[in-house]
């Protein structure tokens, strides 16, 4: 027997008066009278039965029993509908498949939420992922993803690119998150730790002779969860033999326009906008800014030097950003608390009214000409100001813009802004450590001139880093990777990692540096987070199959569990009690 002759979606109107089966669930049933309808779905989209039970009695006495989510076979005629009955939204609206033979091939329990309810809670969602996953947009959604990893492998093995697996098992290397480790029985008190990224497989692979190295990661970060971030995630992940960092971007910018394609909608031109890391901070306060809306920042530390506002004239940093309409005290208040939220001592503020005159508690500190420094061009306008270490103000000011740019609309949907930051700072100052830290990952390449400066004056190198932005979200970073054993040497040195330390954690990656390394470059971009910008979803927990909560849990499975005290006393592992569940 044949479960279906068609899929429910493709029935039309070319096929009436064909005796045809469909199968799949039975998403709606409505009695009308004698008759009964029933909404069929499957993967490809929905289809009308009906059953009369003067055409079809068994069949009618079947539909009867029939609830929500029942999956059943169908065998009967496609039939045109009548013209006052055509759904003119459903691809198979002119037609209706009348029903001689009816089956229930499978029941279903009462649901716990209705398919088309969209204010169920996500952790119901996720327990029942099973059935949140029958929805259609997460059926769209997924099925986007398909499309776009096709597009993306397509687009690789066209470039030339090799698809290599490397090891989920492998060995602790520090790249920014906390790894996930595995014991390993046959070596007690030994741990594998699953991968943070290929980084170092794909190095040694260039090095061993491929040239053009791509595969789609499945990468392990333990770190607190957030809408754009799980514990196991996909990532595009290539390097290159000889490359600049342009050819990279090339790359890229091809993967991303080929997935563009591959939706059917407008790619971005080519080439993407770039920025500096130091033009993003100073305009935009972020290294992902969002260039969709204005609102730029704008330095005014050297005019408040001899201010009588000593907050201003005290702040190594004063910068400001005006807002194109006059801001209430609500307004205002509420803005305050986002900056201390984000780290900030307060906002301070000028209000413009129409008249141009200006209202604010510090406007008798400040100077007519600090006054008209600022002064939006347009009146009823609000100037808010932030004064603090550089980097402190760039982070509140930025998270100020973009709630601003949410709340007040200023942000234009109808636009896909692509940009590289480049050139980042090599290291960045660990206050906690009292050291120099990677920026990065510690086998990021040095901008050409500023080897010098790797330790005379650390704080000043730029490093061949790059970052890929889209509508605010990073989508990824690479860099021009260090092919000298002894530059990697001198970047460890100034992170305080001495040559037995670095011989001990990456003894492997230096002897495979020594052995004709050429240089090379790449890139990794996240791809739960590329799919669920194409989605139009802010969350990534939409665009993946079964996510973890942001407690890190699995709710379908009710993982992670506890272990038997035997199978970790194999491991040579001891739960100590404070950590028992």
């Amino acid at each position: 027997m044949r479960w279906r002759d068609v899929l429910a979606g493709d029935l039309r109107k070319e096929q009436v008066g064909e005796r045809l089966a469909l199968a799949g669930w039975a998403a709606k049933r409505r009695d009308h009278g004698g008759l009964v309808f029933i909404d069929l779905r499957d993967e490809s989209g929905l289809a009308q039965l009906v059953i009369n039970p003067e055409r079809a009695p068994v069949a009618a006495q079947v539909a009867h029993e029939i609830r929500n989510e029942f999956v059943l076979r169908a065998v009967g005629e496609v039939a045109a509908r009548a013209p006052e009955a055509v759904n003119p939204n459903l691809p198979t609206g002119e037609v209706e498949l009348q029903v001689d033979e009816l089956e229930i091939v499978s029941r279903s329990d009462p649901l716990p939420f209705q398919l088309d309810d969209e204010n169920v809670e996500e952790v119901t969602r996720l327990r029942y992922r099973y059935l949140d996953l029958r929805r259609e947009k997460m059926q769209h959604n997924l099925r986007l993803s398909a499309t776009v990893v096709a597009a993306i492998r397509s687009f690789m093995d066209e470039q030339g690119f090799v698809d290599v697996w490397t090891p989920n098992l492998t060995r602790a290397t520090p790249e920014g998150a906390r790894d996930f480790l595995a014991p390993v029985r046959l070596q007690p008190g030994n741990f594998f730790a699953l991968p943070q990224s290929p980084q170092l497989f794909k190095q040694t692979l260039i090095v061993a002779g491929f040239g053009r190295y791509y595969q789609l990661a499945i990468c392990f970060r333990d770190e607190d969860l957030r809408a754009d971030r799980q514990f196991e995630f996909r990532q595009l992940d290539l390097e290159l033999a000889f490359p600049t960092r342009e050819e990279v971007w090339d790359v890229l910018e091809g993967a991303v326009v080929a997935s563009f394609e591959a939706l059917g909608r407008t790619p971005p031109e080519r080439p993407f906008r770039r920025l500096t890391w130091h033009e993003a901070m100073a305009r935009f306060g972020s290294d992902k800014p969002d260039l969709r809306f204005g609102l730029e920042l704008h330095d005014l530390t050297a005019e408040t030097r001899d201010s009588d506002f000593k907050v201003f004239a005290q702040a190594p940093s004063v910068q400001y950003l005006a807002v194109p309409q006059q801001l209430s005290r609500a307004e205002l208040a509420s803005l305050e608390e986002l900056a201390k939220e984000w780290g900030g001592k307060g906002l301070a503020y000028l209000v413009f009214d129409e008249e141009g005159e200006v209202r604010s508690p510090i406007a008798k500190f400040l100077s007519a000409e600090v006054i008209e420094a600022v002064r939006p061009d347009e009146p009823a306008a609000t100037v808010l100001f932030g004064a603090d270490e550089p980097l402190r103000v760039a982070r509140v000011l930025s998270a100020v813009r973009n709630h601003l740019g949410r709340e007040l609309g200023l942000i234009d949907e109808s636009r896909d802004e692509f940009l590289w930051v480049t050139d980042f700072p090599l290291f960045e100052w660990d206050e906690d450590g009292g050291r120099w830290t990677f920026s990065h990952h510690p086998f990021t390449g040095i901008r050409p001139g500023d080897e010098g400066l790797i330790e005379s004056d650390p704080g000043h190198a730029l490093s061949q880093a790059y970052d890929l932005v889209w509508n605010g979200w990073e989508l990824g970073s690479g860099s021009i990777r260090i092919h000298d054993s002894e530059l990697q040497k001198r970047v460890f040195r100034v992170m305080d990692i001495d040559e037995q330390q670095a011989e001990e954690r990456f003894g492997f990656l230096l002897e495979v540096l020594r052995m004709g390394a050429p240089p090379h470059g790449g890139f990794a971009m996240g791809l739960e987070r590329f799919v669920a910008l194409l989605a139009g979803e802010s969350n990534i927990r939409e665009v993946v199959a079964f996510p973890k909560t942001a407690s890190g849990s699995e709710p379908m499975t009710g993982a992670p569990t506890p272990i038997a005290k035997d199978i970790l006393a194999e491991l040579g592992i001891q739960v100590l009690p404070q950590f028992e569940s």
